[in-house]
């Protein structure tokens, strides 16, 4: 099955190349980058040396050859996209925001007009595949969403408030350097940002609605001094207390079955590098922190992405997934 990826030039079209290489059935066969059309994958991503001999492209999306496509675009760009490759018959997950969110909400939090609105499944695929077996196009989530819907869901409907406090990997700013990203504005330092207006508490708050919430949701994001991952605390504030116990049994339930998420103790280095999501609760009767970790990378972006297109396709969900993070 030949695959192409849409803006491969940054951290999540190196991450895609990178786990498809492992695919039993998928194989890149496009990449695209306007700015580096003619110049080796590989110089762009060098880990990929030796693994692959791709070379960028610029074509039209009139013009791709593909059966599925991975828009790893900026907001707003794939929904000029989108809808030309669907035309034409090929599969389509896209990692942007364009299609997460209702076409209202969408305009009013990035602050653009949608030109191509159609409404699509959200590809968490722990709370949502069943919507989207055999799909033509998925919505993959944010980074920060998955984290922290993830920590929160089995218990979104008894809360009446859910507080997101998350620490996130510099990777997530994207691979372009900037004033905050530059190294003695982030190394051996933490900082807070967009304390109440994060974009991607909208998701949050779709998430949790769809799980039967009626919760007050709330979003703090912090940058800390390493290369991936998002630890997200998740304080979920109850209407009737529960105990440590009856929480674990919750989740162990709500995620029985699924194989990337793991009922451990979160840690950012046990899951780098890899699809997992690692979960674990404690309560003090009516209060219950639930603590995350995920690659941004991988379960927060391109892992996810190809999880979902393992799904829309009928392959094994795991498939070019299954690796272990990087501890140490």
């Amino acid at each position: 099955m030949k695959v192409a990826i849409v803006g491969a030039s940054g951290y999540a079209g190196g991450e895609l190349v990178r786990l498809l290489c492992h695919h039993s059935t998928a194989k890149v066969t496009c990449v695209t980058s306007r700015k580096l059309a003619g110049t080796p994958l590989d110089q762009a991503h060098p880990q990929l040396k030796g693994l692959t001999d791709l070379v960028f492209e610029n074509p039209g999306p009139e013009k791709i050859d593909a059966d599925v496509a991975f828009l790893a675009v900026p907001h707003t760009a794939a929904m000029s996209i989108a809808g030309k490759l669907l035309s034409r018959g090929i599969k389509v997950v896209d990692l942007s925001a364009d299609y997460r969110l209702p076409k209202e909400t969408f305009e009013k939090v990035y602050g653009v007009p949608h030109t191509d609105y159609f409404a699509a499944p959200y590809g968490i695929p722990e709370l949502h595949r069943k919507e989207y077996q055999n799909a033509k196009f998925v919505a993959n989530p944010g980074c920060f969403p998955t984290g922290a819907t993830l920590a929160a869901a089995p218990l979104a409907k008894y809360a009446h408030t859910v507080i997101f406090d998350s620490k996130s990997g510099v990777s997530g700013a994207g691979d372009n350097p900037s004033a905050t990203t530059h190294y003695p504005n982030i190394g051996d330092n933490v900082n807070p940002y967009k304390w109440t207006s994060h974009r991607h508490l909208a998701e949050m708050k779709q998430e949790l609605g769809f799980l039967g919430s009626k919760a007050k949701v709330y979003f703090t994001p912090h940058l800390v001094p390493v290369n991936r991952g998002i630890l997200t605390t998740a304080h979920i504030l109850l209407n009737e207390p529960l105990e440590t116990k009856e929480v674990e049994k919750m989740y162990r339930d709500f995620y029985q079955g699924e194989f990337f998420v793991r009922y451990q103790m979160p840690m950012l280095a046990a899951v780098r590098g890899s699809n997992f999501c690692d979960i674990k609760v404690e309560s003090e009767g009516l209060r219950v922190v639930a603590v995350s970790a995920i690659d941004n990378l991988v379960k927060g972006a391109s892992g996810q992405a190809i999880q979902n297109m393992n799904i829309m396709c009928g392959f094994k969900e795991t498939d070019g997934l299954v690796a272990a993070g990087l501890l140490p």
